[in-house]
């Protein structure tokens, strides 16, 4: 998508610290860390949210979950991290491309049920 903020990252257009690619996904620092650690993880696919994830693979999917744990085990997270996704526009998404937010480095505080 042309004016997708992630998509021009993901293509190299907008610079990122990268944290990791393969040919599904890409990772990289938030630019305005809430954690110690702060990770986005993105699909390569440009995937507006969760609410249009009916038509994708569950591959794409499960892999997305995966790698984020790999990203955590990479990033020294074995204390505990979070793993936040924001879906919509009343959740605070600010970028409508899906993406995971990997969160750790301290003790997080605020308990989520």
């Amino acid at each position: 998508m042309d004016d997708c903020l992630f998509c021009k990252i993901i293509e190299g257009t907008i610079p990122s610290t990268k944290v990791y690619e393969d040919d599904l996904v890409y990772a990289f620092r938030d630019i305005a860390p809430q954690a110690p650690v702060h990770v986005l993880l993105v699909p390569k696919k440009h995937i507006p949210g969760w609410a249009d994830v009916r038509g994708e693979s569950d591959e794409l999917l499960a892999h997305l979950m995966r790698t984020a744990a790999v990203i955590a085990d990479q990033e020294g997270l074995g204390n505990g991290y979070r793993i936040v996704s924001n879906c919509g526009d009343h959740a605070c998404q600010s970028v409508h491309h899906l993406h995971l937010h990997i969160l750790g480095g301290q003790q997080l505080t605020g308990q989520m049920a």
